[in-house]
């Protein structure tokens, strides 16, 4: 494990872990207000030098590092879980090209800000990724991302926000805490806290406010999902709210779970221990809760009336969570009334449609269908976010035995 950064850098990355009082129980960090810049001007200088964004990145890795390690001393290291990380490392190695070039946009392009405080919770930040061209209000994509609930980091996101920037989408990758730092509720807590934040300052980053999309991958969409589902129960019953479901134009589900019961056994057969599943899902009578597609089902009309049209999208070779999954779900949201559309990504895997696609270039299906769907009824911006064909990242031969040899 590396040895924890000095000075500076081990105050930020103090910040964004939990902290305890004296009688160990967690308590919040306090936090700074960030300032938005006006859209299409200047603003201020860049919010830090090179120096200190080395310094930030070394942090952040930290943190992800420190908390992989606690993982572990949960999971043990048995011959599976060495074989699942021999195989992520050997897949990470190969995809690293790519992944050092999107690094490099992440960490010094002027187009990402990053760690913008959402809330007074570890961890409570986010990345935005504007547009080159801001000089009229932009689409906005909240983003929840994946990870298994345990590995989740805003910085996961930074291919997809570069993809839907480069089309004139403002993309807020949402981080939130994860196990064993956090369990669902307050990922969900986190996540509903994250989209609030985006609803309520986005205008100030160069948003349209009008025209804001909700989406989430894998462990994120259903984290996203959980959260729109319990604010549109407390909409409708009229208790207090920082933000509306009627202020999400979209929900795009990738690559989700949203009946957490069906996913038990196949997440322990998979190598997530079911009693660490049980644990981030706060036990077996959190089960119903914390699974979408039940609440679906239970939930009044006036509740289904107040869902945006949701998107599920799902490849139909991923074995970490099927594509059964989402199919379901669509059939459920259906029954329900609510206007809900299933999009099927032939012979794609859980990573296909989110990595390995992107860093091939050209024209990437979802982000396709994702931008259809946004610029629907209005051609002007669909023409004018019309951008260059991305260039590929990684060779063909790379994605080609990273596709086979993932751990996902």
């Amino acid at each position: 494990m590396q040895p924890p950064p000095s000075g500076d850098d081990a105050r930020e990355a103090d910040a964004l872990l939990p902290r305890s009082d004296s009688a160990g129980r967690r308590r919040s960090s306090p936090v700074q207000s960030a300032s938005p810049r006006p859209p299409g001007s200047a603003g201020p200088r860049r919010q830090s030098s090179f120096r200190h964004d080395v310094g930030h990145a070394a942090c952040e890795t930290y943190l992800v590092t420190r908390l992989t390690f606690t993982l572990l001393q949960y999971l043990g290291l048995g011959y599976r879980w060495m074989r699942q990380l021999l195989a992520l490392a050997i897949y990470a190695i190969l995809l690293m090209p790519g992944f050092l070039q999107v690094g490099y946009y992440y960490f010094f392009s002027s187009q990402v800000r990053r760690s913008i405080v959402y809330g007074e919770q570890p961890r409570n930040r986010l990345d935005l990724y504007i547009p080159k061209d801001n000089r009229r209000p932009c689409p906005v994509v909240a983003f929840v991302t994946g990870g298994a609930w345990i590995i989740g980091y805003k910085a996961w996101g930074a291919l997809l926000g570069r993809r839907l920037a480069e089309r004139g989408i403002i993309v807020a990758c949402i981080d939130y805490r994860n196990f064993p730092q956090g369990t669902i509720s307050d990922m969900v807590s986190d996540a509903s806290q994250g989209i609030s934040f985006v609803c309520n300052n986005i205008a100030s980053y160069g948003g349209d406010p009008n025209q804001i999309y909700l989406m989430g991958q894998s462990a994120g969409a259903h984290i996203s999902a959980c959260a729109l589902m319990e604010q549109a129960v407390k909409e409708s019953s009229g208790q207090p709210i920082s933000w509306s479901v009627t202020q999400i134009n979209a929900y795009f589900g990738l690559s989700g779970g949203y009946n957490i019961h069906n996913l038990v056994d196949h997440f322990h057969q998979r190598g997530l221990n079911r009693s660490i599943f049980l644990s981030i899902m706060e036990g077996e009578e959190s089960l119903s809760r914390y699974s979408p597609e039940i609440v679906v089902k239970e939930s009044s009309a006036r509740t289904i009336a107040l869902l945006p049209r949701i998107f599920l999208m799902h490849g139909t070779d991923d074995y970490s969570i099927p594509s059964s999954s989402s199919r379901t779900f669509v059939d459920v949201l259906q029954q329900a009334g609510a206007q809900a559309t299933l999009l099927l990504y032939e012979g794609k895997t859980h990573t296909d449609i989110f990595i390995q696609d992107p860093l091939r270039g050209g024209r990437d299906p979802l982000v396709e269908d994702v931008f259809s769907v946004i610029y629907a009824d209005d051609a002007t911006c669909r023409n004018a976010a019309s951008a260059p064909t991305p260039r590929r990242l990684v060779f063909e031969w790379q994605l080609q035995l990273a596709r086979w040899i993932s751990p996902f």
